[in-house]
């Protein structure tokens, strides 16, 4: 029914020369699958994913990109209406009153029995069974906010914290996969194009798969402990940092493919998700807010130096002439960040005038606790110091 659908649209597109919305395409579709023999909710359904299909199609081909006439392959069941769950099956109702169950998972009840989740439609294919949910979740209320926490994003580690705790999470392991999978791509020998493709898809989402994971240890962890403490999460903004590390720009080959495998809008992404189910406030700084946070001495505001070249003592290391101390770029970026997202949501005021970096200010005399968590390994293993810079 959805390749139906596609083909009257894709017949409309060409007769008028625009693509058809949702409700023409269900005015000149409906009637034509009638002759399918199944309920009207199904009918429906199969519209709606042929409208997005072309919609999805219609901006590839505003973009600049070549595009085929679409159709799906993959047979699969798709609906809104017509389901019910009863005694822990999944009961789907078919022609003539016939109907089917499939029975879910301890781990698919136990979230669905929560009182504030609602099943909105699911998904049936040869080999899984997916299950759309919503949840009535609170408007965040910024009065009830105590405190914010800034995220700096890097390559093998994602830094999360404020001026009480900073915790380090060793994400390395994922910049360890994606440099595996572009090695063994690369031996790739086969002269058969279609089966080198083949395996480099293979090996892609099997990359893809391995770092979500890796990082939805991570995102998991912040969230649960910003909802715990009544905190903001804060995000600097990150745009155009992939034309930095394009061919051409003077950088070996290696280094562009490793920059470029880095997952900082999946962390991002992670976090932003699982923070709206649970209530969470998430604020994103523009460039011109984070401008200077890893330049800016959080505790007096001076202007950090970088170490002498060949001192790899001091690596990801600066210099504050006024503290006269090494600091770990890291931490003074999550510093930063925390305490101008806590400024943008107007806090302030209510904490007795700006918590900005003044010289001489007793509040920043200490460092925060430092915790490093290896992201790979189960929750709540990390070990407790002080920084060491």
């Amino acid at each position: 029914m959805t390749n139906h659908s596609i083909r009257i649209g894709l017949e409309f597109e060409r007769k008028y020369g625009i693509t058809p919305p949702m409700r023409e395409l269900s005015r000149l579709s409906y009637a034509h699958l009638k002759s399918y023999q199944c309920y009207a909710q199904y009918r429906l359904c199969a519209i709606s994913r042929a409208a997005g299909i072309l919609s999805s199609r219609k901006k590839s081909i505003k973009r600049g990109f070549p595009t085929r006439s679409p159709f799906v392959s993959k047979r699969m069941i798709v609906s809104c209406y017509g389901f019910d769950i009863q005694d822990g099956h999944l009961v789907i109702h078919l022609v003539s009153g016939a109907s089917e169950s499939i029975a879910l998972n301890s781990h698919t009840l136990d979230v669905i029995s929560n009182p504030t989740v609602r099943v909105c439609s699911f998904t049936l294919t040869e080999k899984s069974l997916c299950l759309c949910i919503s949840k009535e979740v609170p408007t965040p209320n910024l009065a009830e906010v105590r405190g914010a926490i800034g995220i700096d994003r890097n390559l093998r580690n994602v830094t999360v914290g404020n001026e009480e705790v900073v915790t380090y999470y060793d994400v390395s392991k994922a910049a360890k996969v994606a440099e595996n999978t572009r090695r063994i791509i690369a031996s790739f020998k086969r002269g058969d194009r279609r089966v080198r493709q083949g395996l480099i898809s293979k090996y892609g989402n099997r990359r893809r798969e391995r770092i979500e994971r890796i990082l939805h240890l991570v995102s998991r962890d912040i969230v649960e402990r910003a909802k715990a403490k009544r905190q903001i999460i804060v995000f600097e903004e990150i745009k155009g940092i992939r034309n930095l590390y394009r061919k051409g720009n003077r950088q070996g080959k290696s280094y562009r493919a490793q920059m470029n495998s880095w997952p900082f809008y999946e962390v991002k992404r992670q976090i932003e998700y699982k923070a709206a189910w649970e209530g969470v406030p998430t604020i994103t700084l523009s460039r011109r807010e984070t401008r200077g946070t890893t330049m800016d001495c959080p505790q007096c505001g001076e202007r950090l130096q970088v170490p002498v070249r060949g001192d790899r003592g001091r690596y990801r290391q600066l210099w504050c002439a006024y503290c006269e101390r090494w600091r770990d770029r890291d931490l003074i970026a999550v510093l930063n960040i925390s305490r101008r997202g806590w400024l943008r949501s107007d806090h302030s005021s209510k904490e007795g005038g700006a918590r900005g970096a003044m010289r001489g200010n007793p509040e920043h005399a200490g460092e925060p606790v430092i915790l490093r968590v290896d992201a790979s390994k189960p929750r709540d293993v990390f070990t407790r110091g002080r920084t060491l810079c």
